[in-house]
């Protein structure tokens, strides 16, 4: 039981920061930082799960209009998440996010599940981000009157279960070997293979490349909002909460995934010039914007189009022109989603690997994942593995599932740091915090319930997906991770 709870001071993983072989170069300031912040928030969750949200599924209840009162909703949520994320950010500017605080405070095992945990939260959530890319990728081909093969632009369930015509002409043309279909989603695969190239390449291609893809996503909601507005009708928002809170509820579970990334700042912790002071205002002001970015695009795709005409639909900004004709809109709209999508593939696939890096460093993981490309000083290993990862998965699976487990891993991750937060006011009271979370205990106690109450609104398929996924992992931390943790290998030195 004590090796479980192994902690490891603060002063030690800030020490690890400045080993040679371990040092990644810092270049981020607070604009690319908030940047970041943004690119990973607004993407597939406001450009394809809003209409699931706003219309239902089988698993979500319909939130129709009230789909503005689950935005604000999970907003609260959150802000409770990113004051206690902003300061251990700034207290402990080490790569790792949730899975450094938690060694810090809960001891080497919860350090290990909450790492394990955000796999979900960054590696499977860019799975959902990457098949929602492919889907808009093709919506823009097809504003071309290119085409195209259904058969290479889809995934086997989808194409099995014939969810839409495209799923169905899939499923007719697939070639098929020994009677199997030939189904896969390639444009998912292809996105995710330049990502990784350039991830590998270097933290300021990569913070760059991402400000260029945030400036054209925000012009193009801009633009949905400004011209959208001139066709509302006031009547699709009656009845306002056709489910009452029951949908509203519900919807907030399935558009957390559009909320997931302002955490993912943290995770460069060790690539920000002055981490102590940016990084704070980086999570808390990329919240803030994208909050009111999305209320504003929630209020008018409701008013622009019945909230039930939405079910099923893969573009729901996009449609919402097509319906009144405005081909030449929707094909704009499509092609800023295709941006949009980019530059949150390219945040979550940065987090990842930065995850794996801080866990090899500390002999949770293999060595190999803790080095350092000689030329770019990146963690080359782990981005090209995730990589792989994702774009193996995004060939053969769907948006909805991917968006649920990511949404209630990552939702565990928040329940964590909050706890966090309250151990380490308790255990070291006088440290220096360059950002104090305000009103302790209330603000992390309000995180916890929160976040728990988000995470119970997710469907049972989510949670069961959720604990075999932790099984997996405990199997992996005992077998390996406690014994060739570098602590262990610490406390075997001084006993020798």
């Amino acid at each position: 039981m004590r090796r479980l709870f192994r902690r490891k001071s603060l002063d030690q993983l800030v020490g690890g920061t400045v080993e040679p072989q371990h040092q990644l170069k810092r270049a981020l300031g607070p604009v690319h930082l908030t940047l970041l912040g943004v690119g990973a928030i607004v993407g597939a969750g406001i450009f394809s799960l809003i209409g699931t949200a706003a219309a239902g599924d089988q698993n979500h209840v319909a939130a129709g209009p009230a789909l503005i009162l689950s935005f604000v909703l999970v907003a609260v949520a959150c802000g409770f998440a990113a004051l206690c994320y902003a300061e251990f950010a700034a207290m402990v500017p080490v790569s790792g996010s949730a899975y450094t605080y938690a060694y810090a405070t809960l001891g080497q095992f919860m350090a290990w599940v909450i790492g394990w945990d955000l796999i979900l939260e960054y590696a499977v959530g860019n799975i959902a981000v990457a098949i929602s890319w492919s889907d808009y990728f093709q919506t823009l081909l097809r504003g071309f009157h290119l085409s195209w093969p259904a058969w290479l632009g889809t995934d086997y369930r989808t194409a099995v279960q014939g969810a839409d015509a495209r799923a169905v002409q899939a499923w007719a043309e697939a070639p098929r070997v020994f009677g199997v279909p030939l189904i896969f989603n390639v444009p998912a695969v292809l996105i995710v293979a330049v990502i990784t190239w350039v991830l590998v390449r270097g933290i300021r291609e990569s913070a760059g490349f991402n400000s260029l893809m945030v400036v054209l996503k925000l012009a193009i909601i801009v633009f949905f909002v400004v011209v959208g507005a001139f066709y509302v009708q006031p009547e699709n928002w009656t009845p306002f909460a056709p489910n009452g809170y029951r949908g509203i509820a519900s919807a907030s579970g399935l558009i957390f995934f559009a909320y997931i990334g302002f955490d993912a700042v943290s995770t460069a912790a060790e690539e920000a010039r002055r981490p102590q002071r940016d990084l704070p205002i980086a999570i808390i002001a990329s919240l803030v914007v994208c909050t009111f970015i999305y209320v504003a695009v929630a209020l008018v795709m409701t008013g622009m189009l019945k909230w039930d005409r939405f079910a099923g639909v893969a573009d729901p900004l996009a449609r919402a022109f097509l319906d009144r004709g405005l081909n030449w809109m929707a094909g704009l709209i499509a092609f800023g989603a295709v941006f949009a999508t980019t530059s949150v593939l390219l945040v979550f696939q940065l987090g990842q690997p930065r995850i794996f890096f801080s866990m090899a460093r500390d002999g949770l993981l293999p060595g190999w994942a803790a080095r350092v490309h000689p030329k770019y000083h990146t963690p080359h290993i782990p981005t090209i593995i995730t990589g792989v990862f994702v774009a193996a998965l995004a060939a053969v699976t769907n948006i909805n599932e991917m968006a649920d487990v990511c949404s209630i891993g990552t939702l565990f991750a928040f329940i964590l740091v909050a706890a966090g937060i309250l151990v380490l006011r308790r255990l070291d009271p006088n440290r220096a915090r360059p950002f104090r979370t305000p009103g302790v205990p209330v603000v992390p106690v309000a995180a916890i319930l929160a976040c728990g109450y988000l995470m119970l609104t997710l469907p049972m398929a989510a949670w069961v997906r959720f604990v075999v996924w932790l099984a997996i992992g405990l199997v992996i931390y005992f077998c390996y991770g406690m014994a060739r943790s570098a602590r262990a290998e610490e406390e075997k030195k001084q006993r020798v």
